[in-house]
C-alpha cells in the first residue's frame, strides 16, 4: 500500500483578506487511526531533564511554550498545531533518493511538536528542527503496526509575518522563505533553486552520491527526488489541485475559504479510502501582535462531516478532555518491544459520538443533509464570535479558558438529539 497523504496550505497578505495569515492542513492517515486534539501549557524544566518522544529520549530545554496539537493518539508528536506565539506547523511525508529506512529516531511528527514547543518564530522553528535532525536524526515506523512505514519529512511553518518551507532528506535539508502570497505542500519535494537556508553539507553530499555535478544550478527537488516516478503518484495531482484552489481565491482567502479547500473531495484533498483525512486544522493569525490568533480543529475524520472548533491561547486554558484519548502509560504496546503487538482502543469521547453520526449521514441522505446543515450552523456561529476577538482582542481571558471544550459540548448536543430522533 502506497499511501497518498496530507496537504498543507498557507496564505499571507495580499492573498489573504485583511492583515491575516491563514494556515490550514488536512492530516491523511490510516482510516482506523484516532486523532486527538490536546493542549499543553508552557512549562519550565531543570537542567538535566529529558523528554520521552515517540521512540527515543532526548534532552529537554529549559522552557517550552504552550501548544495546541492535533496528533495521532498513539504517538508523542503531532501532525499539526500552533503555539502561544502563533507559530503554526504541519508536516508531509516525502520520499527521495535517500533511503528513509533506518534506526528508530525522531519522527517528523515529533519534530512538529518540538518545533512548536521550542520556537517563537517560524524561522527559529526551522533552526530548531534542523538542529534536532543533525543531533538525533529521523526514523522509525510512522504507523501503529508492524509495516515499518517510513518517510522523510517536509514542513510548512508560519508565524505573524512570514512562512517557511523546510524539506528534509535524512539529516540534510533546504528551506525557503515565503513572505507574501500563498503556498501549499503535498507529498513531494517542492523547493527548487530558491534556497534561503540549507544544511552546510547538503550540496557536497549530493555531489558525492553522483546526484549533482557540482556545476549546474542546484535544484533541491530535482537533485534529491527519485530518478523516475515519485512513490506517491497522486501527490503531484493533489499539489496542483491545491494550488489551483488557492489561486481561485487569491486575494480573498479567509478561514472559511481554507475550510472549503480542506473539504474538497473532487480534488482528493479531503481524502477517502484506506488512507483518509482523520483530522483538520485552520488557523487565523493577525499580523498585528496585539491581537490573538484563533486555531480551529475538527478532532474527527472527514472535515465535510465535522465541525471546526476554535481554540485561543489564554492563561489557565483548560485541558481538552473530550478530544483526549485514553492513556496506557508504560503498558502501551507502542512502548513495549517488540512494538505494536496489539492495538488498544484509543477513541476519545467526541470520536465515539462522531463515528455514529457519520454513519447516519452516510446511510440517510435527507437526514444526513439536515445534520450537516446543523453542524455547519454551529461552526458559523462560533466563527462569528471569533471575528470579534480577531478584531479587538481578548477582553476577558477567563471567558475563553473552556472555549474549545464548550464548542465540543455543543457539537455533542447536536449528536445526542440526532440519535434520539433516529
Amino acid at each position: 500500500m502506497f499511501p497518498s497523504s496530507c496537504d498543507t496550505f498557507v496564505a499571507l497578505p495580499p492573498s489573504s483578506e485583511g492583515q491575516r495569515i491563514i494556515f490550514g492542513k488536512n492530516s491523511d492517515r490510516p482510516c482506523d487511526e484516532v486523532q486527538e486534539v490536546v493542549h499543553f501549557p508552557a512549562r519550565d524544566y531543570g537542567p538535566e531533564e529529558k523528554v520521552e518522544c515517540t521512540y527515543i529520549q532526548i534532552e529537554q530545554v529549559a522552557h517550552t511554550y504552550a501548544v495546541v496539537l492535533s496528533k495521532p493518539a498513539w504517538l508523542w508528536g503531532a501532525e499539526m498545531g500552533a503555539n502561544e506565539h502563533q507559530v503554526c506547523i504541519g508536516n508531509e511525508a516525502v520520499w527521495g533518493r535517500e533511503s528513509a529506512d533506518g534506526e528508530e529516531a525522531l519522527l517528523g511528527m515529533d519534530l512538529v511538536r518540538l518545533g512548536l514547543e521550542r520556537a517563537d518564530t517560524a524561522e527559529k522553528a526551522v533552526d530548531v528542527i534542523a538542529a534536532l535532525l543533525e543531533k538525533y536524526g529521523q526514523g522509525g515506523s510512522c504507523m501503529e503496526d508492524q509495516s515499518e512505514f517510513t518517510y522523510h519529512n517536509s514542513f510548512l511553518i508560519s508565524d505573524r509575518k512570514e512562512a517557511w518551507v523546510l524539506e528534509t532528506s535524512g539529516k540534510y535539508w533546504a528551506a525557503e522563505r515565503v513572505e507574501e502570497g500563498y503556498r501549499n505542500i503535498s507529498n513531494q519535494y517542492g523547493i527548487t533553486t530558491k534556497i534561503d537556508k540549507e544544511h552546510p553539507g547538503m550540496r557536497v553530499y549530493a555531489q558525492s552520491k553522483g546526484w549533482w555535478d557540482g556545476k549546474s544550478e542546484f535544484n533541491f527537488a530535482t537533485v534529491y527526488s527519485f530518478l523516475t516516478t515519485a512513490r506517491i503518484e497522486s501527490a503531484g495531482t493533489r499539489y496542483c489541485e491545491g494550488k489551483s484552489l488557492l489561486e481561485k481565491r487569491n486575494g480573498h482567502i479567509t478561514a472559511e475559504a481554507m475550510m472549503d479547500i480542506l473539504r474538497d473531495k473532487d480534488s482528493g484533498i479531503n481524502m477517502e479510502g484506506m488512507f483518509m483525512t482523520t483530522g483538520s486544522m485552520v488557523s487565523v493569525v493577525p499580523t498585528n501582535s496585539a491581537l490573538p490568533g484563533v486555531h480551529y480543529f475538527t478532532g474527527t475524520p472527514d472535515p465535510e462531516r465535522s465541525v471546526f472548533k476554535p481554540f485561543v491561547f489564554v492563561k489557565n486554558a483548560r485541558e481538552l478532555k473530550e478530544t483526549s484519548s485514553p492513556s496506557f502509560g508504560p503498558d502501551d504496546p507502542v512502548k513495549k518491544k517488540p512494538r505494536f503487538q496489539s492495538k488498544p482502543d484509543r477513541k476519545h469521547p467526541l470520536f465515539v459520538k462522531h463515528e455514529v453520526i457519520a454513519a447516519i449521514i452516510e446511510s440517510y441522505k435527507e437526514r444526513g443533509q439536515k445534520i450537516t446543515e446543523n453542524l455547519r450552523q454551529l461552526e458559523k456561529e462560533a466563527m462569528k464570535k471569533m471575528e470579534n476577538i480577531l478584531a479587538v482582542g481578548v477582553q476577558q481571558p477567563d471567558d475563553y479558558v473552556n472555549l474549545f471544550s464548550e464548542c465540543v459540548q455543543e457539537e455533542l448536543s447536536v449528536y445526542s438529539k440526532t440519535q434520539r430522533a433516529v
